[in-house]
């Protein structure tokens, strides 16, 4: 974060200062972890289901922050604590306690946290930083990360890891941001109509990426359509200069150049689109190859991660690197370099005895399961056996029961060797596919697969996030299941 004095940071939030001047420093990162605060850091109270960060700010002053972000007064003697051995010189002896608010509630923090994030982006925006944003119903992740590695060579660039695309995650990474900082890649996630809006406002982006339209979130939104408008209002968001990167495969997000005064590119393998992908094929990995043609010119694509999906997602990245000034040839050779920064999404492991592991556990919705489940394909081939290890998929509500039929029935088109679904939600699921396995948990799941795999043999996994499967993957590469 730009350096700031507790004043600044106080009238950025609206907030009143208790035990300081004023005029002390915050020259380190924002945390709402008190153990990963460091000296001259600003420690973010926030009040949660099992904790309480109030109750951590002592901790926090003691690691050598210069203040704390509170929603309710924090007792002075409790954080009047003494600096530890190397505390930062001009931070003087005391804690400083910042109160956003003093009603004592978490939406006051988090009001506040987004308040200093709005306030730094605008400062560092009239220094050139440029924010993207992106969403989508599958895929945002792996295309934050791809933006990231194609941006990185032509600026300093900050992105979130993992999935920090929530009402938390959102601001501190953009706090993260500097004065060296080019570019801002944000990944923003939507449960409910205007979270996106609201995202938008904490860090206004200048390049919108639309990927697709799913299934994810049904039960929250109740249809496609009403997922659709709440993607779009990161289009709407756009300023008349900026540029609005749709999908030009998917209707619904074409549809989108109707609802934003940006300029609009489009991507995809239709004909329609300016970014578009070419002569598309798969080797033996899985892995796709495509000729890439733009606006300013063509070259060829291999990707280093499995799945054909994978090309709209290089598509989307290319697109946004080519507006920052990228050329073809350096998103060819970036992208060939390419690997997944955040974890448990396709990685792929060969075991010494030959069997293949594929982690895609980190979350699940029907479309990213159905892509996962043709790159199973792919690799498996005709002489190894393939396994499908799947679990819940949760937020689709009504149409879950459907959603596991759709699957079962592409687990058998494909001719997936074994199914096994693990958990009684995903019962549904194991009655779609006969001779599939229906195990009731994790260890369970282990204990079949360790009984009956072959060298050769090729194993996905993949479930909503909330279900933990990517234990079930440390099991099999030498970990624990539990």
């Amino acid at each position: 974060m730009i350096e700031l004095s507790l004043a600044e940071v106080a009238d950025a939030v609206g907030g009143v200062l208790h035990s300081c001047s004023g005029t002390e420093m915050v020259t380190g990162g924002v945390e709402f972890d008190s153990r990963r605060v460091q000296a001259g850091g600003l420690f973010v109270a926030l009040p949660g289901e099992r904790v309480d960060g109030h109750d951590f700010a002592a901790a926090a002053m003691a690691a050598g922050a210069a203040g704390v972000l509170a929603g309710r007064t924090v007792d002075a003697a409790a954080v009047l604590a003494p600096p530890v051995t190397g505390h930062r010189a001009g931070l003087g002896s005391g804690a400083y306690a910042l109160a956003a608010d003093t009603d004592g509630a978490g939406a006051a923090v988090l009001t506040a946290l987004a308040a200093l994030a709005r306030s730094v982006v605008h400062t560092l925006s009239h220094g050139g930083l440029r924010v993207v944003a992106l969403t989508g119903s599958s895929g945002k992740t792996s295309t934050k990360d791809m933006v990231a590695a194609l941006l990185a060579p032509l600026g300093a660039t900050v992105a979130p890891p993992g999935s920090f695309n929530n009402e938390i995650g959102h601001p501190w990474t953009a706090l993260r941001a500097d004065r060296a900082t080019r570019h801002l890649v944000l990944e923003l996630s939507a449960r409910g109509p205007g979270q996106i809006r609201a995202l938008c406002r904490v860090a206004p982006p200048s390049i919108g990426v639309v990927l697709n339209v799913g299934s994810a979130h049904l039960a929250e939104f109740g249809s496609r359509e009403a997922i659709a408008t709440a993607k779009g209002e990161l289009v709407e968001a756009l300023p008349a200069a900026g540029v609005a990167v749709l999908n030009a495969d998917d209707p619904a997000v074409s549809a989108m150049d109707r609802r934003t005064a940006a300029r609009v590119v489009r991507f995809g393998q239709s004909p329609q689109a300016q970014v578009r992908a070419a002569d598309v094929a798969l080797d033996d990995g899985g892995c796709p190859s495509f000729r890439l043609v733009t606006p300013l010119g063509e070259t060829r694509i291999r990707l280093g991660v499995p799945g054909e999906h994978q090309v709209s997602n290089a598509l989307a990245a290319a697109a946004v690197a080519l507006e920052l000034g990228a050329t073809p040839e350096a998103i060819a050779t970036a992208l060939q370099d390419y690997h997944p920064a955040s974890r448990w999404r396709m990685e792929v492991t060969d075991r010494l005895d030959g069997v293949t592991v594929v982690n895609d556990a980190y979350n699940a919705n029907p479309e990213s399961v159905a892509a996962a489940l043709r790159t199973l394909a792919v690799l498996a081939g005709t002489q190894r056996r393939s396994w499908a290890v799947l679990g819940p998929l949760a937020e689709l509500g009504e149409a879950a029961a459907a959603a596991y039929r759709e699957i079962g029935a592409l687990t058998t088109r494909l001719g997936v060797d074994r199914l096994v679904v693990v958990g009684e939600p995903a019962q549904q699921l194991h009655r779609a596919v006969p001779g599939s396995a229906l195990v009731p948990d994790v260890p369970a799941a282990v204990e079949l697969l360790c009984g009956e795999l072959a060298a050769g043999d090729v194993v996905l996994i993949k479930a909503s996030r909330s279900f933990g499967l990517e234990r079930v993957a440390e099991a099999l590469l030498g970990g624990s299941s539990r």
